[in-house]
């Protein structure tokens, strides 16, 4: 028999499902994710650190587990939530259930939300912390705990999924530019197309310092959670590399980035988590559909003047990409790896290779 599940947000609001995994109270700021596919991607993004997700398409499970499809060494979120749960799984690569492959990495799971009305509640409310719980107790009592969790702004993560040593990702086959890339909580397919252009990667640990930087060709900025305005010491080690090498720089990357360069960033209500996201390329013009998983932005009006904007997001006009006049340093908001995604994206890769070539 299956445990209730009780979602309950600190003004009272309450939706109820049931635990499709083990029972688990836990919490973690609420988000929504429009993806039709990939959930394997979503629970092995780091970049959802501290958060439950919440999945607007009905059904998931469909197509179980495949060790292919891992992007990272764990599973960072908090709790996964669905409309329906699918325990029979069909696809030729899959070796076991969303179920197990959740219970394994010690995550919660539920089913039998009304995903429609808690993703309503996101987007009018904005995103909040909330409580997944099995307890019983008053809600009360629950609604009370809620209130003194903390929120996610202010709230610095990377230290939790950045990795502790250096380590070398694959040999290409023909090594054109050694590449830094500084994990705040790296994909795999970020490492791997890297790698497919001929960079020979070495990840660091966010904490990595400027002279164990010096005999790389380019430097690669990754993805990662939470609230990039806390990691100053980061900032600070960026920007001592801008004019002196190439810097690419995604998501939280991109945050970080900015601030090297002079700008602020702020958070978005909701955020922007999906697969489908478009987005217009101010340079060609055209219109990208970008995987994107992050909860903050770059302040547009404490942009210095020599950097510009060169991606804009098509539904809610935030940045979504900048680049500076003079340096070879640019940026995305959004996932060029797009995991999961379309692969519009891709050729920011053979931008970065190009850039480093130039120099």
């Amino acid at each position: 028999m299956s445990t209730l599940a009780r979602l309950i947000f600190n003004d009272g609001t309450v939706f109820t499902g049931k635990f499709f995994t083990n029972p688990k109270s836990v919490s973690g700021e609420v988000v929504f994710h429009t993806g039709m596919t990939g959930y394997q991607e979503v629970l092995t993004d780091p970049s959802y650190k501290g958060q439950m997700v919440l999945m607007t398409y009905p059904m998931i499970g469909n197509y179980g587990i495949s060790e292919s499809e891992a992007e990272s060494r764990a599973l960072f979120l908090s709790a996964f939530l669905v409309k329906e749960y699918v325990d029979f799984y069909s696809h030729f690569r899959s070796k076991m259930t969303l179920k197990a492959y959740m219970e394994l990495h010690g995550i919660p799971g539920a089913e039998g939300f009304d995903t429609r009305a808690i993703t309503r509640y996101v987007r009018e409310k904005g995103a909040t912390v909330a409580l997944l719980t099995a307890s019983d107790e008053p809600l009360s009592n629950l609604i009370a705990q809620v209130r003194h969790l903390p929120s996610m702004q202010g709230c610095e993560l990377a230290s939790s999924v950045s990795i502790d040593q250096p380590y070398v990702w694959k040999k290409p086959e023909t090594i054109l530019f050694k590449v830094a890339v500084i994990d705040c909580g790296v994909k795999k397919s970020i490492l791997e197309f890297l790698t497919a252009q001929g960079c020979y990667c070495t990840v660091y640990p966010y904490t990595v310092t400027a002279d164990e930087l010096q005999a790389y060709d380019g430097l690669f900025l990754s993805n990662g959670p939470g609230d990039p305005e806390p990691l100053k010491e980061m900032v600070n080690l960026v920007r001592s590399f801008v004019g002196k090498k190439p810097i690419f720089g995604i998501c939280l990357g991109h945050q970080i980035l900015a601030q090297a360069l002079g700008a602020k960033t702020y958070k978005l209500p909701f955020g922007h988590h999906g697969a489908n996201h478009p987005v217009k390329n101010l340079i060609t013009q055209k219109i990208e559909i970008t995987s994107q998983n992050h909860g903050f932005a770059v302040d547009e009006k404490t942009l210095p003047s020599d950097v510009k904007v060169t991606h804009r997001n098509l539904n809610d006009h935030t940045i979504e990409g900048i680049a500076h006049a003079h340096h070879p340093v640019f940026s995305v908001q959004y996932h060029p790896e797009s995991a999961p995604g379309p692969h519009d994206s891709l050729y920011l890769f053979n931008e970065f290779i190009d850039m480093m070539r130039r120099v």
